[in-house]
């Protein structure tokens, strides 16, 4: 059976005003929402083949992610 790798994730904007949404709730639900926007798109790449790093000109997305999770996650779609 495949093991379930955990995603980690951070996000980094040079500004808090595009920062469009931040919701945590104490009302019993774990659920947190950030929404924000990296801006116009200057590069994808692959940090060391383990990390997809997204570069726009407000900011940095970044997920370890592997380009061949990529490609077989792909595959498994198009199946």
């Amino acid at each position: 059976m495949e093991e379930e790798i955990e995603r980690l994730f951070s996000i980094e904007l040079k500004s808090k005003t595009h920062l469009k949404n931040v919701t945590m709730t104490n009302d019993g639900h774990d659920d947190v929402l950030v929404e924000g926007s990296i801006g116009k798109l200057h590069n994808a790449e692959f940090a060391d083949d383990i990390v997809l790093v997204v570069t726009g000109d407000k900011g940095i997305l970044r997920i370890n992610l592997t380009p061949d999770e990529v490609k077989m996650k792909q595959k498994q779609k198009e199946a």
